[in-house]
């Protein structure tokens, strides 16, 4: 961690621990990263003699916070989304509540002293090599477990998992505050890691019992994107805080069997024609992956992204629409798709080497000049929002968009 990035958390622990609430709601994502995040401040929350409301997010709709924003005094925090729509927020909040983010995402700083944004990319950290949201909140609950005389490390393994689960690795391994995480939990018994041909193997200790860390990941991204209108968080968060228990196990095989029926269904259409552009493949599945979430679009363009039948020379594009329902908040009328975007094996390389522009630097800005809403992207990966009926104008202002990218990078 940066020195700027240890004062930024001990400035933001000390303005929490100044505030005359102890109520606190906690908003967080609902993939594996955003679910042990949830986990670990619950935990250090709780420890710390707060009382926690909690919330799961697919994404920070305008439209919900501007519900959670309209009350004055309280103490919310979001993790593992939010970094960039810190001015969005600041605008929103008008400095009635205490508001502290946590992530990992490429972000933009706060224009309101209370909103406190703790974004490692504001810290010269990369979020997408460094240090994970898991890890970015483990640091938080050490800094407000330490000012009270208590540890945290006994969470450090829920710090680790998130990179896992992103596929934040390496040439095969962890790095950064990643890795250093990784160390704190295999000294405390917490993880055990393996050399492989591939790179390194992790396990996890949940509950007294050990498991491969790529499966908890499963397990997690599975309650989260396949059940999540299914109360899927409430069980990702159980596991993370007891372990995988039969029931539970036997739960998510039936949603693993639900979503590999819709993708294995959806994966025959695309092979049959899929849209194409110059630099990009598209497909929109509509409310075809009904009833996941709409975590699944993005699911499924990494499951698909290195398959035989696409160009692995074009960007990945894939569109669902957002149910006008949002757990814990009821009926909101969204009237939007969600857009998800992956690249090949091959593009990751040339993204990674500089030679072609990431998909932080392309989605958001063609989405924003449709009015659209975008928040949490990474170079490899990313997604935001537009009205459903903007999707060939969106695929229009993308494809302009990498023309002119294209030219930058010598690549027409």
């Amino acid at each position: 961690m940066t020195t700027s990035f240890a004062e930024a958390m001990e400035h933001a622990v000390r303005i929490l621990s100044g505030a005359a609430s102890r109520d606190v709601t906690l908003v967080h994502h609902n993939d594996t990263d955003g679910l042990s995040s949830g986990t670990i401040l619950l935990s250090a929350l709780e420890q710390s003699g707060y009382h926690t409301t909690r919330f799961s997010l697919e994404k920070p709709y305008p439209q919900v916070l501007e519900s959670l924003l309209a009350r004055e005094g309280g103490i919310i925090i979001f993790a593992d989304f939010a970094g960039r729509i810190a001015p969005l927020i600041s605008r929103i909040n008008q400095g009635r509540n205490l508001v502290i983010i946590l992530d990992h995402h490429p972000a933009s700083p706060s224009v309101d002293p209370s909103v406190i944004n703790l974004d490692g990319e504001l810290h010269g950290l990369k979020g997408d090599r460094d240090i994970s949201a898991s890890a970015t909140c483990y640091l938080f609950a050490e800094t407000l477990l330490r000012h009270s005389g208590k540890s945290a490390v006994h969470l450090s393994h829920l710090g680790v998992l998130g990179a896992i689960g992103d596929g934040f690795l390496v040439d095969g391994a962890l790095s950064g505050v990643n890795r250093t995480l990784l160390e704190t939990a295999v000294d405390n018994g917490l993880m055990s890691v393996k050399e492989t041909p591939e790179g390194e193997s992790y396990s996890i200790s949940l509950g007294g019992t050990s498991h491969p860390a790529a499966t908890i990941c499963t397990v997690l991204d599975t309650l989260g994107g396949v059940g999540y209108y299914d109360k899927g968080t409430d069980r990702g968060i159980e596991v993370c805080r007891t372990g995988l228990v039969p029931a539970l196990s036997s739960y998510v095989e039936e949603l693993m069997a639900t979503k590999a029926r819709i993708f294995t269904w959806e994966t025959q259409k695309l092979r049959e024609h899929i849209h194409t552009t110059a630099y990009l493949q598209w497909f929109d599945v509509q409310d075809r992956f009904k009833p996941m979430g709409i975590k699944m679009v993005g699911v499924f363009c990494t499951e698909i992204k290195d398959m035989d039948f696409l160009d692995q020379g074009k960007f990945l594009a894939g569109f669902q629409h957002i149910p006008d329902e949002v757990p814990g908040f009821g009926a909101i009328a969204f009237m939007a798709t969600k857009i998800s975007m992956r690249v090949s094996r091959t593009l990751s390389q040339r993204i990674r080497a500089g030679q072609l522009p990431g998909l932080d630097r392309i989605l958001p800005e063609a989405t924003e000049h449709l009015g659209g809403f975008s928040d949490a992207c990474h170079s490899l990966s990313a997604a935001t929002t537009v009205k459903i009926g903007q999707e060939q104008a969106l695929i229009e202002e993308i494809e302009t968009i990498l023309s002119k990218r294209m030219e930058q990078h010598g690549n027409r």
